[in-house]
């Protein structure tokens, strides 16, 4: 007969880095605070909970809860990550929280990686290019499921940052396009409705602020919350750009 016991409940330490950047008399410092853990608790329903009892200033982004919208990602323990995705089971009752590097802070652990996204979206013309005889009105050609799968595979990168937060170039080049754009001409390069030549994807990437400035330490693929295949893709980008003119 097998007796079951109760989880214990541990107290988590959940220190913080606050620093209002609008607030001239605000500097950096830790905000410590203890929270009895109950099963199931993720650091969103952590933070929530801090927020409500403790802290109502304290400043930290979500919308969907599911790991989708990629709003709530920060430094957790030194590694990028979810926020909604992580339990709090998984950590030890010590717990570091910082907002990601290589964004503009808005406080606490909001940051701007909206206007990151777009500058890099615009620069890398990350929409599809069709020829300028298309008929918009005809239906578009059939697609293969496999190579629709392909696509969707790349698809699937929610923009939360993290790869970004993680990159060792990206600390060092701001203009670097990192693996989220690496990721993006990838994508678009399979898409048969962009028009677009190899040459012409290539010549957006072809330098160091592309794919010849990443240095392969893969920090991006370790952390990516969607487990997309970065290291492969950014490999393939450079031997293919070997045989373009």
């Amino acid at each position: 007969m097998t007796i079951q016991t109760e989880t214990p409940v541990r107290t988590l330490v959940i220190r913080v880095l606050r620093h209002n950047p609008q607030d001239p008399d605000s500097e950096p410092g830790w905000a410590r605070y203890e929270l009895e853990e109950y099963e199931g608790m993720t650091l969103f329903i952590a933070l929530n909970e801090i927020r409500e009892r403790f802290e109502p200033s304290l400043q930290f982004d979500f919308v969907c809860r599911a790991g989708i919208c990629g709003s709530c990602g920060m430094v957790v323990n030194g590694r990028p990550g979810l926020a909604c995705r992580t339990l709090t089971s998984t950590l030890g009752p010590e717990i570091t929280l910082a907002p990601l590097p290589a964004f503009r802070l808005i406080g606490d652990l909001s940051v701007d990686t909206g206007a990151w996204m777009r500058g890099m979206s615009e620069r890398l013309e990350t929409w599809i290019h069709e020829t300028e005889s298309a008929d918009l009105h005809a239906l578009e050609e059939r697609m293969e499921p496999e190579l629709a799968e392909q696509i969707y595979e790349l698809d699937r990168c929610i923009e939360c940052g993290c790869c970004v937060a993680a990159c060792g170039t990206a600390r060092m080049r701001p203009d670097f396009v990192g693996a989220v754009g690496l990721n993006k001409i990838a994508r678009f390069r399979l898409d048969p409705r962009d028009r677009r030549s190899d040459s012409d994807f290539y010549q957006l990437i072809g330098d160091d602020d592309g794919v010849f400035g990443c240095m392969t330490l893969l920090g991006c693929h370790d952390v990516c919350p969607k487990d997309l295949p970065l290291q492969t893709q950014i490999a393939f980008l450079r031997r293919k750009m070997v045989t373009v003119s």
